[in-house]
């Protein structure tokens, strides 16, 4: 059976990925695995005794691997054994970068899926981010303000590229989004953006309206072979990030289902992408495909 690597945070005030977590394996068929990650800077006598730093860290860590018992100990209780009929393994390690370790642990060998809860930073590139640009298996982050349950996924497929691999990314976001449409009983939607710089909507050279008429029309075709009702797919033009936003928000969707092409380097840092982009802003469950998940 695949796993589903579930990441917990000490005091975490996000959503509940624990529980969510765990829900969302029973669903897909998956063993849930906890990896609960911990790390303080320290001071005063902490800081400069190793000895003190040992044993605070020591309690730390117990104090976390009790809550986490606990709480395992009453998702079980509402459980039967048919919805869990395995006990549920945890580890807990003390690491500061967080990203990094997860992404090295959950293999695509033995691991079908990451989950996380979103972590809200003014920080410059947090650890969602650095999950988001380096992970090797689909990224399930999980918002804390979600909008609705209202039973829709939205996928966002980039139905204007003729590059391969993202024909093929688009692929593997079209079959994960089907995926959890059939184990949620959720209405699956398809959104499309035509992507149009800033400043060409400023000046009114383009007609948004024209070009969105001509997309359904030249990508017919292509709706077609994915199967989806023409109602349900949605074609916007402008600013990829905020269109997706206004759509999921419109549509309701507890889940956005998208690519992520992974920029490494100073391209990375200086342009981001739009998995980046709405990740701060979203009121929906973001379910992230890397483009390391199908080269």
């Amino acid at each position: 059976m695949d796993k589903l690597y579930i990441i917990a945070q000490k005091n975490q005030q996000q959503a509940n990925a624990v529980s969510a977590g765990i829900e969302l394996a029973k669903k897909m068929n998956l063993q849930p695995e906890i990896a609960a990650y911990s790390y303080e800077s320290f001071s005063g006598d902490a800081y400069y005794n190793p000895r003190i730093a040992a044993d605070v860290r020591q309690q730390i860590l117990a104090t976390q691997k009790l809550e986490l018992e606990q709480q395992l100990s009453d998702i079980a209780a509402d459980m039967t054994p048919t919805d869990m009929p395995f006990k549920i393994p945890f580890n807990i390690t003390w690491c500061k970068d967080l990203a990094e370790h997860a992404c090295q642990q959950a293999k695509p060998q033995q691991y079908a899926m990451m989950l996380k809860a979103i972590h809200e930073s003014d920080y410059f590139l947090p650890a969602d981010w650095q999950l988001i640009r380096h992970t090797k298996v689909p990224l399930m982050l999980l918002t804390h303000n979600l909008l609705s349950k209202a039973g829709t996924i939205l996928m966002a497929v980039d139905l204007g590229s003729n590059k391969t691999v993202k024909k093929v990314l688009n692929q593997a976001v079209i079959n994960q989004a089907r995926r959890l449409a059939e184990v949620t009983g959720h209405e699956l939607h398809l959104g499309f953006v035509i992507r149009i710089p800033k400043i060409l909507r400023d000046m009114d050279i383009l007609n948004s309206r024209v070009l969105i008429k001509e997309a359904y029309d030249k990508h017919q075709q292509a709706i077609e072979q994915i199967g989806i009702a023409r109602d349900h797919v949605h074609i916007l033009a402008g600013n990829p990030d905020m269109c997706l936003f206004e759509l999921s928000c419109r549509l309701n969707a507890e889940y956005l289902v998208m690519g992520a092409v992974q920029r490494q380097g100073i391209m990375g840092r200086v342009i981001g992408n739009t998995a980046e982009a709405i990740l701060a802003r979203s009121r929906s469950h973001i379910l992230l495909i890397p483009q390391q998940a199908v080269d």
